[in-house]
């Protein structure tokens, strides 16, 4: 009998699961829980529900996708996708009936419920010294007398009044320089490059330069637009970089480069679409917004928009072009994809990059459609796994220019560990895989709009308060319908595992307390998979017409993540030859908004003062803005990817043995003397059978 059912993942959000072959992707994001713009309601007149169905053998999920594996192409889709996006693979969610195995890409403009992105600037001290300057000078027009070359006039000008020798200028600012002296009356404007080379020039007198720090983690990209003269950061933006089609995790996306013929060029290609569109992104934020004008009733023609000015606010209305410099950091893998360089060997011990140090490269280089002349500046790499965001975190942090040692943790997708002081650095990296961030969770999602966010669970009676993202009350305080949950996310999964241990409805070993949960309704086999889970949020206070649950498998992700990173962190202490450390830093999304008890109760990190954990945002972006503002950070950038020295864990010897004690609650056998009187006794002391209740004895 054929299949009833099929396969569909939704990218970048990571939900997928089996729906009823037939049923339109609409139908099918609400079945699992994405939220898809569809303003019409499903009468295919606002072309609001775009999206992408993706092509080739996804090996991560083992399916098969193809646009053909979806309905025939409607002449109503002709009206908002054009030929070229429709030979990519575009089509409207409302009309695109599902026949077959698929892997959608829903685009940010086409996602109703925005995932929330935490890449906040932080304010760090910073020593303006940009690599890019800005210079004004007047020349003398050329005479019969004094007919040098107009670079030549130019090069004399700057060096006489700033010093500025031996300049060389790009050939695109060269083509351009004649109309421009001519354009200001010979007053010009140049923008020059490390003190040596001219990348562009402008008629008259412009104070202001601008560049862009970028951000790229396996998930999110994030971006901050900065005036190079003031230091300002005048727009942060971020969105979902569309590589997860291609697999939450690095290894996943090597894989499609060495099983997909054009794998490289479809990721590097997307990476890059990705960084312009983040680019045009806080460039456009200098605008002011635009309205669409309403048409008059039978009016045709294409739509036409005004711009809406609020009163009292000045628009630097930033063109492309007006970006100058871009400073970039990602980890190794994501480094090279977007390089076009063969990541296979980062994947396969000993896990070499292709280069360590920084590189220069012209934008128009790699197609990014900024400053016609200017440099990309890519921060180097440390080692296979631990690309230019953990440098960059190194030169935001600086725990090399002091002597408290400092325990430095970026939780994404990968986890990445850096431990040491002005003495001596170690790096590590650990696969804590994305379960972390929701992706490998029964009811995982990214931080959007009903995920639940923060958790607790009364530990007598084991009724479970919680708070999803875009609402302010709880649980506790709302009514079961007004909460309109639709899974968990990162934050929340923190808070879960360290509640469920805390109030005993799990064991230390990480497995449900069944003689605790006796007769409670929460507690409960899944009809289906027979696999034991606890409710979270019941049906009628989802969105999804569902429970929303936490499995034992669940439980057992989360702890193999942690697990992960608490090995790293011991097995980096005994390198060091430390104990304890002075500080805990906790850097990424995780950093932002995680709860540092319940981090300490679940066993993230050794024992340590919770005073102690800091939570430091995105460190990573910090990173890159400083290199973008003071030049100095990239020799330093430089000299921390060779001078941290790395750990590769899963070759140490007790690694499996540290990693299968550290899965335990907060761990196995050591202890943690900061977490008495923050949990009870019972259950911090418990032996092997599970917590006993004093008063029962139970």
């Amino acid at each position: 009998m054929e299949d009833s059912t099929v396969m569909v993942i939704f990218q970048p959000s990571g939900s997928r699961g089996e729906v009823p072959k037939g049923i339109n992707i609409i139908e099918a994001s609400r079945l699992l829980g994405v939220d898809i713009e569809a303003l019409c309601g499903e009468k295919k007149v606002c072309g609001k529900c775009v999206v992408r169905i993706e092509e080739g053998h996804f090996e991560k999920y083992n399916i098969q996708s193809a646009m053909d594996h979806v309905s025939p192409w409607q002449e109503e889709e002709a009206k908002f996708i054009n030929d070229e996006r429709r030979k990519k693979g575009f089509r409207l969610a409302c009309v695109a009936k599902i026949n077959s195995d698929i892997l959608v890409f829903v685009p940010e403009e086409s996602r109703a419920g925005k995932q929330v992105v935490s890449k906040a600037a932080r304010d760090i001290k910073i020593d303006l010294n940009p690599a890019v300057k800005v210079y004004t000078i007047q020349l003398e027009k050329p005479s019969f007398e004094d007919k040098v070359g107009d670079f030549e006039r130019l090069c004399n000008g700057l060096q006489r009044e700033h010093g500025l020798c031996d300049l060389t200028i790009d050939i695109v600012a060269l083509r351009k320089l004649p109309s421009i002296l001519r354009q200001g009356n010979w007053e010009v404007t140049v923008s020059v490059w490390n003190d040596k080379e001219i990348i562009r020039t402008r008629p008259g007198r412009h104070d202001c330069s601008y560049g862009v720090a970028i951000d790229v983690g396996t998930t999110t990209c994030a971006a901050y637009l900065c005036n190079l003269q003031t230091m300002e950061v005048i727009e942060t933006s971020s969105l979902m970089i569309p590589q997860c089609k291609y697999g939450e995790d690095v290894m996943a996306r090597i894989t499609f480069h060495m099983t997909t013929p054009d794998g490289l060029q479809r990721m590097s290609d997307d990476i890059i679409e990705g960084v312009n569109d983040l680019i045009s992104k806080v460039v456009a934020s200098t605008h002011p917004e635009k309205k669409k004008v309403k048409k008059k009733k039978g009016e045709d023609g294409p739509d036409e928009y005004v711009e809406v000015i609020e009163e009292g606010k000045s628009y630097l209305r930033l063109a492309m072009e007006d970006i100058e410099d871009i400073t970039i950091g990602f980890n190794t893998a994501m480094h090279h994809i977007l390089l076009g360089l063969n990541p296979e060997y980062v994947g396969l011990a000993p896990f070499p990059p292709v280069i360590h140090h920084s590189m220069d490269i012209k934008a128009r280089d790699l197609k990014i459609g900024i400053n016609d002349s200017s440099y990309i500046f890519v921060l180097p790499n440390e080692a296979g796994f631990v690309g230019g965001d953990n440098v960059g975190v190194l030169i935001a942090e600086e725990p090399y220019k002091h002597d408290e040692v400092q325990l430095i943790i970026d939780i994404g997708t990968n986890g990445e560990l850096v431990l040491g002081n002005r003495h001596k650095l170690i790096s590590s990296s650990c696969a804590t895989g994305p379960a972390m961030e929701g992706a490998q969770l029964a009811f995982g999602m990214r931080a959007a709009p009903g995920a639940i966010e923060r958790i607790e669970i009364d530990p007598v009676t084991h009724e479970v308060d919680y708070k999803v993202i875009g609402r302010e009350a709880t649980r506790k305080f709302s009514k079961p319908e007004d909460m309109k949950a639709k899974g968990i996310c990162g934050s929340g999964i923190l808070d879960v595992l360290a509640e469920l241990y805390s109030s005993g409805v799990i064991t230390k070993t990480g497995v449900f307390n069944k003689k605790a949960l006796k007769k409670n309704p929460r507690f409960r086999k899944n009809p289906d998979t027979r696999s034991p889970e606890f409710v979270l949020a019941w049906k009628e206070e989802s969105s999804i017409g569902k429970d929303i649950v936490i499995t034992q498998k669940d439980v057992r992700q989360i702890q193999l993540a942690k697990g992960a990173l608490y090995a790293g962190c011991k097995l980096m202490m005994k390198r060091m030859g430390v104990d304890k450390v002075d500080k805990v830093k906790i850097a990424g999304a995780f950093g932002t908004h995680v709860d540092r008890t319940k981090a300490l109760v679940m066993g993230l990190f050794p024992d340590c003062e919770v005073e102690s954990i800091y939570g430091i945002g995105n460190a990573a972006g910090d990173g890159c803005r400083a290199a973008l503002l003071n030049v100095q950070k990239r020799v330093e950038a430089n000299w921390c990817s060779r001078n941290v020295e790395y750990l590769e864990l899963t070759v140490e010897p007790t690694f499996e043995k540290d990693f299968m004690e550290a899965m335990q609650l907060p761990h196995m056998t050591d202890e943690f003397p900061h977490l008495e009187g923050v949990v009870a006794e019972y259950i911090l002391k418990q032996g092997p059978k599970g917590p006993v209740m004093p008063e029962t004895g139970k």
